[in-house]
């Protein structure tokens, strides 16, 4: 029997809670989760698996924007997934992705996320497309096109139906990583 999910915006955490979500992602991205990414995650609905140990899986979607096709769309951007070393490969991640997805299919335009090659094949097996197209973000001096973000971009098509790759997406900016 799979461990319980619960979901939780941001401001419904304990700092325990958030403390534990931090440090799981800090051990899962080996060290390569900073401050930034960490602030990414934040100000949206997360997916956590507990048992007695503590936490195994996390996950969270915040909203974004993006423009394609000349209208900017709300998008459920899903961020800081991963799961417990000592409990993966026990669907976990599945199970924290298929409660997000909940949220992007309700909520939002469409979702996106950036994977790491580990990780794409996860998404790759729930049904996310591999952006074909270009991708971009609007920053302070204008339109900036992101070359090293194509390639590990995903989407899910939500609300908007079928995005058009011929267009590309130019999402909304933010400090750090952009996506």
């Amino acid at each position: 029997m799979a461990p319980p999910l619960r979901t939780a915006h941001t401001a419904d955490l304990t700092s325990a809670e958030l403390a534990a979500a931090r440090g799981l992602l800090d051990a899962a991205f080996d060290g390569d989760f900073c401050d930034e990414d960490w602030e990414h995650a934040l100000g949206g609905l997360h997916a956590l698996v507990h048992d007695h140990t503590g936490l195994l899986a996390h996950g969270s979607v915040v909203m974004r924007r993006a423009l394609h096709r000349g209208r900017w769309l709300r998008v459920g951007y899903v961020e800081a997934v991963a799961v417990r070393a000592d409990a993966r490969r026990r669907g976990l991640g599945g199970q924290v992705m298929g409660a997000l997805e909940r949220y992007v299919d309700g909520g939002y335009d469409f979702g996106a996320l950036s994977a790491s090659a580990d990780g794409s094949a996860l998404y790759v097996a729930r049904g996310w497309q591999l952006w074909p197209g270009r991708i971009s973000a609007l920053g302070i001096d204008g339109v900036v096109h992101l070359p090293d973000e194509e390639g590990a971009v995903f989407v899910r098509p939500a609300a908007a139906g079928v995005l058009e790759p011929s267009d590309g997406l130019v999402f909304d900016w933010r400090d750090g990583d952009v996506l």
